[in-house]
């Protein structure tokens, strides 16, 4: 079979697959705490557990498979205790929404723009199929993820908010009386976007040059139709990271 048929005929396993990782994941971000708490557990887990599967057939045994091992501890670990950290917040749903789409935002411009205008490849030793071209188009689409999470914070501010606040309907609007300044800011969408899209980007690259050093196409075969955790959450995992090493900047210079 070719593979353009295996990829037509792998298309509604994806969907489905899809579709089950956003029913999952969301019902877990809406119900908070320990539901929250325990998925964000076991996504760590399990992409730690792909992480080291990675490093282990690469690395030799002894100190530098340790590093390497602490290292994805390290990097897993913190950017979990983000993205628990993240929902914490009176706006945590919106919160988690805005990083969550923005990096999804960030896969979806970069695979159009890339695959409709083509152009110079960044790393093609490493992956193939990304040019800096996908890069602009990431940068638009994170930047349209953030935008889209802006709407819903304001448009469902009565579930994505804290539970005193008001919410009235005048002439079919809806009006919040959460301060513009507690949501989403639009400069954070201008400013943050072509960042976020990068660090995503730059993860990516990352899983993508482990699996080449383990000679695999995949980090494992948890989700079908998708691979592993750790290639579903690549970008994410950098992003969080990268808020972590800004929180900790920010106290220590502070």
């Amino acid at each position: 079979m070719a593979d353009a048929d295996v990829k037509k005929s792998d298309l509604p396993v994806r969907a489905a697959s899809a579709v089950v990782m956003i029913a999952v994941a969301g019902t877990a971000l809406g119900l908070g705490g320990a539901v929250w708490a325990g998925f964000v557990a076991l996504v760590a887990l399990g992409t730690f557990w792909e992480f080291a599967t990675l490093a282990k057939a690469f690395a030799a045994t002894g100190t530098r498979l340790a590093a390497w091992l602490l290292g994805g501890f390290i990097y897993v670990g913190m950017a979990a205790l983000v993205l628990f950290g993240l929902r914490l917040g009176d706006y945590g749903v919106a919160t988690v929404l805005v990083v969550v789409l923005a990096v999804i935002g960030t896969d979806i411009g970069a695979y159009f723009a890339g695959r409709t205008f083509g152009g110079p490849k960044i790393a093609p030793a490493i992956s193939p199929s990304k040019t800096w071209t996908g890069l602009a188009g990431g940068m638009l689409g994170a930047g349209g993820g953030m935008a889209l999470a802006y709407w819903l914070s304001w448009k469902f501010a009565d579930v994505l908010g804290p539970d005193d606040i008001a919410v009235t309907t005048v002439n079919g609007v809806t009006v919040s009386s959460a301060a513009p300044e507690l949501l989403i800011p639009w400069r954070l969408i201008i400013l943050a976007g072509p960042a976020v899209a990068v660090i995503a980007q730059a993860g990516d690259f990352f899983e993508s040059w482990m699996k080449r050093r383990a000679g695999v196409k995949d980090s494992g075969r948890l989700i079908p139709g998708h691979g592993g955790l750790f290639d579903r959450v690549d970008g994410l995992l950098a992003v969080l990271f990268a808020l972590a090493l800004v929180s900790i900047l920010g106290r220590t210079g502070g």
